[in-house]
């Protein structure tokens, strides 16, 4: 079973898929949020959870650098407890402190231009979130 990895912003969803043993975290798509309608939103990811045989989506949770959760980890929390009863699936929340910033600083380094990081940055950091949480689980079994 693969793990789905999501970054959601306000405009869009960054999404990664992991390989089918669980170790490295890949680039999807970028899903356009509907402003006024999250029905289509959850209707595409329940989509890809369906198509890629997904067991666990791992949402991005943004924390304040101190911990805290703020508006946006609790946007995080009520999106991904929707995400869990619209598609069946276990959800996990996962720090994402500084990936969109890591992922921006990876697509500048290799010299990719401001138009195409602006397409590709929200995949970029659902891939760091992706690839952080299976890190951690492949510790966890060693």
């Amino acid at each position: 079973m693969r793990t789905l990895g999501l970054d959601v912003g306000t405009k869009t969803i960054g999404v990664a898929l992991s390989d089918a043993f669980g170790w490295t975290a890949q680039g999807l798509s970028t899903i356009k949020r509907h402003e006024s309608d999250v029905e289509p939103d959850f209707k595409a990811i329940a989509a890809l959870v369906k198509e890629h045989e997904v067991q666990t989506v791992v949402i991005g949770y943004p924390k304040n650098m101190n911990g805290t959760i703020g508006e946006s980890g609790q946007r995080s929390e009520t999106f991904a407890q929707t995400l869990k009863e619209y598609a069946s699936v276990e959800t996990i929340l996962w720090d994402e402190r500084l990936t969109t910033a890591a992922a921006q600083r990876v697509l500048v380094d290799a010299d990719v231009s401001r138009k195409k990081r602006k397409k590709v940055v929200d995949k970029m950091a659902a891939v760091f979130i992706l690839q952080g949480y299976l890190d951690r689980q492949s510790q966890t079994l060693s």
